[in-house]
């Protein structure tokens, strides 16, 4: 029994040294913009222009984006396109078929999408921003796009152009008496419109608004329950203070 826990061990190590020379790499830590408005409104505005050609957000109505300061007017002028209107939820235009034959599948909506990828690496959040922040240059895939966090992803670089491109840099190290590709770092081959630090800086505000959005109410919600929090512990100590004097002059 012991030999065979000590076996299936072993194998655990291995394929975790695989998936390492298979691209795998540690989630980096999003950094929390959801009360930040303009850093809200930066990523709302990321969200429009360069996701929701592919992806819709179905549980998400334009208007609502009143919540992050934006007025009526900002949001028709600077965020709708075609005949949406600002009451719409936020659809695609592609066009799910044409989406399979491109991709493979029709681009998932992304919602929740910060909530549902969360995992032992981090939260979606951290999901996210690495995601976003590890494409690299692959002409063996049919986008001519790879990514380290999702090896194999059918999805092209939406943010190339920001970014600029990128090649991961590798070191073979012995990996439970195994030679593994490492991943050390990035090479930058031509770059973005935006320096490294913009890029992340932007990518930051897209993941927060992408947070944002799968609970805009949650930043109210975690308010209201501190101060219930606060009311129930004073209500405590009163509570308690009355017991104390009903029960006094009792013996």
């Amino acid at each position: 029994m012991k030999k065979l826990i000590l076996i299936l061990i072993t194998a655990l190590g291995i394929a975790t040294g695989a998936q390492a020379a298979g691209g795998g790499v540690v989630w980096d830590k999003a950094p929390n913009m959801t009360n930040d408005l303009p850093a809200l409104q930066n990523g709302a505005k990321l969200f429009v222009n360069y996701c929701l050609n592919c992806h819709s957000a179905a549980f998400m109505r334009y208007n609502r984006l009143k919540d992050i300061g934006l007025s009526e007017k900002q949001i028709k002028d600077n965020l709708l396109f075609g005949e949406a209107k600002v009451g719409d939820t936020m659809k695609a235009a592609i066009d799910p078929k044409q989406a399979k034959d491109w991709f493979g599948a029709n681009p998932p909506d992304l919602t929740l999408v910060a909530r549902s990828r969360s995992g032992h690496g981090g939260t979606g959040a951290d999901y996210l921003y690495t995601y976003l922040r590890t494409y690299y240059r692959d002409p063996t895939k049919a986008t001519g796009w790879n990514n380290l966090a999702f090896p194999n992803v059918a999805m092209p670089h939406a943010l190339w152009e920001l970014q600029g491109e990128r090649q991961p840099l590798f070191e073979t190290e012995k990996v439970h008496g195994h030679d593994t590709q490492v991943f050390k770092g990035w090479k930058q081959v031509s770059p973005g419109t935006m320096t490294p630090l913009q890029y992340d800086q932007a990518v930051g505000d897209l993941v927060g608004y992408l947070q944002w959005m799968a609970e805009p109410a949650q930043n109210s919600r975690v308010r209201i329950g501190v101060w219930v929090l606060l009311f129930l512990g004073l209500f405590t100590v009163i509570a308690w203070r009355l017991n104390a004097a009903f029960w006094k002059d009792i013996h």
